[in-house]
């Protein structure tokens, strides 16, 4: 039998015109402040309880916290595709921007029910009515000036307008009439996933059906498990959680995607094999980046954004903390270590340091975009000399005797790159050059040559040494 269900509201706007000022504030006024300390920040949703206007009765209104950036795409529409009902938020000061639009095209296309909060009323420069024809143009027309979306004036700064908004959301929430069977295997949707050292994967996810219990198993398209432990958005461990709620969960075996939909209960679903972890083979000419990240929907975002500059190669990206082995794997391919929010292990940072290993490391996405660019801008480094391997001599250990054609530039002693065709085999060091069978301090273009190379990649015919 069908039961109410609370609504599940995604804010979505422009950048810098309030979303977050305004989730704050409804977050610190709606929930206690013994609560508010407790949220989990990771889970990306919360619940606050509103009263009624209409009945005077205390409902449960479900928030998803949405990333602004406008790299974001692909996490604000799902966002906008796991909730019930969205809150537009327009500056009053600055009306209709591209992400506005942008969010407007989203809402559309999920055909998601919205009302508008036009926002920074209390700045000195605020102009609702112009906001309200900006709006117009945009096909977004409210009601008292020729429509029939709901709208409200708030400040999100001093809280003005705000409860009167969130009465337009219950408002908007009983007339779809949002409902769930208690009866029916629990569903929901993914809204982010993290990879912790202490706890392992722990997903936050909404549920949108049935009731999720701690022991069920649980599947999405890409990912299953068994829930071992439900918290909900206070952190708190509970046995259950109903729909609309919030609930972040432990007990997946591997990392679904953001934004897919899951599953609960006994039931078999067509769970395919997880998706490789982002890999590909460095490449000569570009600059190689290894990709960390805190959480699943960073990481898809920002390897969008990097994927979209040319002469970038991402070769490998997942979530967690940066280690010694990425470091290694830096190494090996001449990568740059990218870090989105993650923690570096000290051990990795020294081993880094010590191998002259770049980690660029950032909490802002614009500042994260804006070395890239400039690392692109300098350039890759130059091939200073190449030298393609004909014959294989001896090898004891790491040292090992080579012979071959200097085809680039000019060879000497020092560090090198052992490569085989496109791809990066790793390092070594040249440790004497001969011409003719006598020692030399450099070997010119054209010229053949024996190397004497110290490196743990096994040389082979075919090979090029190249040092830049």
């Amino acid at each position: 039998m069908a039961e109410k269900r609370s609504s599940i509201v995604v804010v979505m706007g422009h950048v810098d015109h309030g979303k977050t000022t305004l989730l704050d504030y409804i977050r610190k006024t709606n929930v206690t402040a013994k609560e508010a300390g407790g949220i989990t920040q990771s889970i990306g949703a919360y619940e606050i309880t509103h009263p009624s206007t209409s009945s005077g009765q205390a409902r449960k209104i479900t928030f998803i916290d949405t990333p602004g950036h406008e790299a974001f795409v692909k996490m604000r529409a799902r966002g906008a595709g796991v909730a019930d009902l969205a809150i537009l938020v327009v500056a009053a000061d600055d009306g209709v921007k591209p992400q506005t639009k942008e969010s407007i095209k989203i809402l559309k296309e999920t055909e998601t029910p919205f009302v508008v909060a036009i926002n920074k009323i209390d700045k000195p420069n605020a102009d609702v009515e112009r906001t309200k024809a900006d709006l117009m143009k945009e096909d977004v027309l409210l009601e008292g000036f020729g429509g029939s979306i709901s709208w409200q004036a708030i400040s999100a700064k001093t809280g003005q307008g705000v409860n009167e908004l969130l009465d337009l959301v219950l408002l908007s929430a009983e007339v779809e009439d949002f409902v769930y069977n208690p009866e029916n295997k629990a569903r929901g949707v993914i809204v982010e996933v993290e990879q912790s050292s202490s706890r392992g994967i722990e997903v936050s996810a909404v549920v949108k059906d049935g009731v999720l219990r701690v022991g069920d198993e649980i599947a999405t398209p890409t990912a299953a498990g068994r829930v071992k432990i439900l918290e909900n958005f206070l952190g708190k461990r509970v046995k259950e959680l109903s729909p609309s709620s919030p609930a972040l969960i432990i007990g997946f075996e591997n990392l679904p995607q953001v934004g897919e939909e899951f599953m609960a209960g006994n039931v078999v679903l067509n769970v395919l094999e997880t998706p490789p972890r982002l890999k590909a083979i460095p490449k000569t000419g570009a600059i190689n980046i290894i990709l960390r990240a805190d959480v699943a929907g960073s990481l898809e975002a920002i390897a969008d954004i990097l994927k979209a500059l040319q002469g970038i190669e991402i070769i490998d990206a997942t979530v967690g903390k940066v280690t010694g082995g990425d470091v290694q794997l830096a190494i090996s391919t001449g990568a740059v270590i990218v870090n989105f929010k993650s923690k570096v292990e000290k051990s990795a940072e020294i081993f880094a340091k010590n191998n002259e290993v770049r980690i660029i490391s950032s909490e802002i996405i614009y500042k994260l975009v804006k070395t890239i660019e400039d690392l692109l801008k300098e350039g890759v480094k130059e091939i200073k000399g190449e030298l393609e391997i004909l014959a294989v001599f001896s090898k004891k250990g790491n040292r090992q005797v080579v012979g071959g054609r200097a085809t680039k530039g000019m060879l000497r002693k020092g560090r090198a790159e052992i490569w085989k065709g496109e791809e990066r085999l790793g390092d070594g060091k040249i440790l004497n050059l001969q011409e003719s069978k006598k020692d030399v301090t450099q070997l010119s273009v054209d010229k053949e040559g024996g190397l004497f190379v110290d490196s743990a990649v096994i040389i082979e015919k075919g090979h090029r040494v190249i040092q830049k």
